[in-house]
């Protein structure tokens, strides 16, 4: 098993392969994952596979080239930081976007038990209209 900094940095190499498997290989079951309020994704999603369906599938099916572009990876022991850039085109307006965030991740016991993000909505929303 690797360091907590390690399964954050392997979960984010995966969702650049677009590979689910790899992404929650160190998620805990009972995951606590937040989407920003104004955020398409809004909400608190538990467990893994709510995650993939409500957050991963809907910016998937929504979005062209939607992606996030870590900038940084701080490691503060039990919480690990990424800090990145939100970008893509909005299927039903083709207004492309890109915003700012920070992931704030929880990890205990080899595994992420929380995860919040934090972004600019109105940056999101402004490509949605």
């Amino acid at each position: 098993m690797g360091t907590n900094y390690d399964i954050v940095r392997d979960h984010y190499a995966a969702s650049g392969r677009q590979d689910f498997a790899g992404m929650f290989a160190n998620v805990s079951d009972t995951v606590e994952w937040t989407e920003m309020a104004g955020f398409p994704c809004a909400g608190t999603w538990i467990g893994p596979q709510a995650v993939i369906d409500n957050v991963f599938k809907v910016l998937g099916s929504t979005w062209d080239n939607y992606r996030f572009d870590l900038g940084q990876l701080v490691d503060a022991g039990d919480v690990v930081v990424g800090i990145g850039t939100y970008s893509g085109s909005y299927r039903a307006t083709g207004k492309p976007m890109q915003a700012r965030v920070a992931h704030v991740w929880h990890i205990a016991s080899g595994k992420v038990v929380k995860f919040e993000q934090f972004t600019d909505t109105l940056l999101v929303a402004d490509a949605m209209c």
